[in-house]
């Protein structure tokens, strides 16, 4: 299973884009995606879902307990 910083980075480098070009997309400050890049764990999960939103996803709470039975 990808992180979340894995999986920005990577689409952002699937579109070619900078990290400037992307923030500017999508709306957001620099430092938002440098941030999530960076794995950094104090996100705000509007900014997030708002760079999620680029590539037609969000951010969502999850039961783990389900989880855990789907991936087995």
């Amino acid at each position: 299973m990808m992180n979340l910083a894995d999986f920005v980075k990577q689409k952002r480098k699937e579109v070619n884009l900078t990290q400037e070009a992307f923030a500017e997309l999508a709306g957001v400050a620099l430092t938002v995606i440098r941030k999530i890049e960076q794995g950094k764990e104090n996100l705000n999960l509007e900014k997030v879902n708002q760079v999620l939103k680029m590539f037609g996803h969000t951010l969502a709470p999850v039961n783990a307990r389900e989880l855990t039975r789907t991936n087995k």
